[in-house]
């Protein structure tokens, strides 16, 4: 596996290889996801659960919601992809968890990127302790929070108002992972990969984990993907027996456009064949992947969640168009999504950091604090405002 990425490192094939998945990835059919009624439960129009492995929701009147089950079978997994919740879904997102008994959610973005929303705020800050969501009568509660410097880990009580059980979920939360890019390296990645899995969120003993990102695809697909990787190599022994791009377009029969970028399938490698190591004996590595990733650092960007963060009540109206996950450049009308022709990394590692602390430093919200002294309350109908785009414009 290694010489496999050397020589397509050296040769220069991450697009061909890329483009090649994307042409042989199955399609399925999406019909429930376009309904009308259903159309503002999309964060993007280009991004919908297939019709033959959506999550239903059981006890509500619409049972849609953006959001997949990934079953792999061989590894023992089972994954819910799932769109960063919209404000008018975030007590839907609450309910399939209940419904599902998840035991962990994994998020890979921020609420706010790049000066877009690519996330409602579902789960209470430090200041509010608690969040209800009338539409599904769930309420949340921060139990606990434990910031390092790339990610935070926070454990929440999830209560279900119509029968007063209460469960404890993980919230494991990758802060510092860009828009179609990726970690700053394998090791801070792996890291943070096998804090959830210590957890043991991800085995079959519980629900299927929920992992998202904004639209569910990029960054949720890359650690589906390197995740299942593992625990086939652990499985077989042998990891000339891991076939990543067939692994890859096997998942791809649940959820459209997993792995977004040639820069996330060439990272998938790299993880894979770094986290190969631990699978294989050298249990060192785990320690020396903790030290690399310097988890106990400041952080350098907002330490989340912002003090003011999009509320789950409100649409957002910012006035800025501007280029999302999966979406669609609302001033081109052109895709962005996972289909969009040889669409390629925009930017070099370096051009990428110093783009990202200046994003952060724009989005930094320490400059306009303002503690909430009140538990929030998700209604969705009783702040109803115009029907809202995919492009969040």
């Amino acid at each position: 596996m290694e010489q496999e990425f050397e020589d397509i490192d050296s040769e220069g094939r991450w697009q061909n290889i890329y483009l090649e998945i994307r042409n042989q990835s199955h399609e399925c059919a999406f019909k429930v996801a376009k309904y009308p009624e259903n159309r503002i439960r999309n964060r993007y129009r280009d991004v919908s659960p297939f019709d033959h492995s959506r999550v239903k929701l059981e006890n509500t009147e619409n049972d849609y919601i953006n959001a997949s089950l990934v079953v792999m079978e061989e590894a023992q997994r089972r994954y819910i992809l799932t769109q960063g919740p919209l404000r008018n879904t975030c007590g839907h997102f609450w309910l399939m968890i209940w419904e599902q008994k998840t035991k962990a959610v994994i998020m890979l973005n921020r609420v706010i990127e790049k000066g877009s929303e690519k996330c409602a705020q579902y789960w209470p800050t430090q200041e509010e302790r608690e969040m209800s969501f009338r539409d599904t009568r769930f309420v949340v509660t921060l139990v606990s929070e434990d910031v390092k410097s790339y990610y935070t880990t926070r454990v929440l009580e999830l209560q279900n108002a119509n029968t007063g059980e209460t469960r404890e979920i993980y919230h494991f939360h990758y802060t510092t992972w860009p828009d179609f890019g990726v970690p700053e390296s394998p090791a801070s990645f792996l890291n943070f990969l096998f804090k959830v899995r210590e957890s043991g969120s991800l085995g079959m003993e519980q629900g299927p984990a929920v992992v998202h990102c904004s639209a569910g695809i990029g960054r949720s697909g890359t650690f589906s993907l390197v995740d299942t990787c593992l625990v086939l190599m652990d499985k077989r022994k042998d990891p000339l027996l891991v076939d990543i791009k067939k692994i890859l377009l096997d998942m791809r029969k649940y959820r459209m456009g997993l792995i977004q970028t040639p820069d996330q399938l060439r990272f998938s490698y790299m993880a894979v064949l770094e986290g190969a190591k631990y699978i294989m004996g050298d249990s060192s590595v785990q320690k020396q992947w903790r030290e690399l990733s310097r988890e106990d650092q400041e952080p350098l960007s907002e330490s989340p969640p912002p003090p003011q963060p999009p509320k789950c009540t409100e649409r957002y109206n910012g006035s800025k168009p501007a280029h999302l996950e999966d979406g669609i450049d609302s001033k081109t009308g052109k895709k962005t999504g996972p289909e969009a022709p040889n669409k390629e990394p925009d930017r070099d590692a370096g051009t990428q950091a110093r783009k990202r602390l200046r994003d952060e430093k724009m989005s930094n919200p320490s400059q306009k604090t303002q503690k909430q002294t009140k538990p929030r309350i998700n209604d969705p109908d009783k702040k109803r405002k115009r029907a809202r785009t995919t492009n969040d414009s």
